[in-house]
């Protein structure tokens, strides 16, 4: 195995291990793209991501000078990058002519920064795109099919490996508020039992007393249940709002 089909081996690897404790966003989206540059016939890369509502962040970039090209085009509205992410497919242009016809602003700040060539590539997984992924060259003309086909093989590993992160973040998240709720439910139903003994109230009419005080106080009843618990909230002060 030669050492570029070893890197290759291992940054497959670094971008499918999505699964860690300590997983960083940040440090897994720069290491796809310093790796982009180390496998392709490229001199800089740089990914955009989006967020829950759609717009696009620069999250990574190999050089200064890509993070800089990247942000012109979302301050611009224009560039490979943008297109890339609207169509879900990739985007190149065969010369610098083409890539002026398309993207001129875009593509004299390209210029200004010593680069000849622009295109990007998907991340998705099937109908969904998530970002995308800039690759600038310094010499005119676009990768090469081989190239292609391995750039957006990583993308699209690293874009699995994101969606089941956020999946899993999501799950998280699910677990803890349904935690939540099941702490607050049990908790309700211990002040519930604790009012109707203090104050000498059905099950049912000491709810209807929480729930009065707290709608009247702006309280969350999970609040006004812990301090009839503790003490801190007693029958006489919930019934002065009925």
């Amino acid at each position: 195995m030669t050492s570029r089909e070893q890197l290759l081996a291992s940054t497959f690897v670094s971008l499918a291990d999505t699964l860690v404790a300590d997983f960083d966003v940040i440090d897994f989206l720069h290491t796809l793209a310093t790796r982009s540059v180390e496998l392709l016939d490229v001199d800089a890369a740089g990914i955009m991501l989006a967020d829950p509502h759609g717009g696009l962040h620069v999250m990574a970039s190999s050089a200064e000078e890509a993070r800089l090209l990247e942000l012109y085009e979302l301050q611009n509205n224009e560039g490979p990058c943008l297109d890339c992410f609207r169509s879900g497919r990739p985007v190149a242009r065969d010369d610098l002519l083409a890539m002026r016809a398309s993207w001129p602003a875009f593509t004299e700040q390209l210029q200004g920064l010593g680069f000849h060539s622009a295109q990007a590539l998907p991340l998705r997984l099937r109908a969904e795109t998530i970002g995308a992924l800039n690759l600038f060259r310094l010499e005119p003309g676009s990768l090469s099919d081989a190239d292609l086909r391995i750039g957006q093989a990583m993308a699209d590993v690293a874009t699995v490996g994101l969606i089941q992160e956020r999946a899993i973040s999501a799950g998280e998240l699910l677990a803890t508020q349904l935690q939540t709720a099941l702490s607050g439910r049990v908790q309700l139903e211990q002040a519930k039992g604790v009012l109707a003994q203090r104050a000498g109230l059905p099950m049912a009419e000491a709810f209807q007393v929480m729930r009065a005080y707290a709608r009247g106080h702006n309280r969350r009843l999970s609040d006004v249940a812990a301090q009839i618990i503790d003490g801190t909230l007693d029958e006489n002060q919930l019934r002065s709002t009925r």
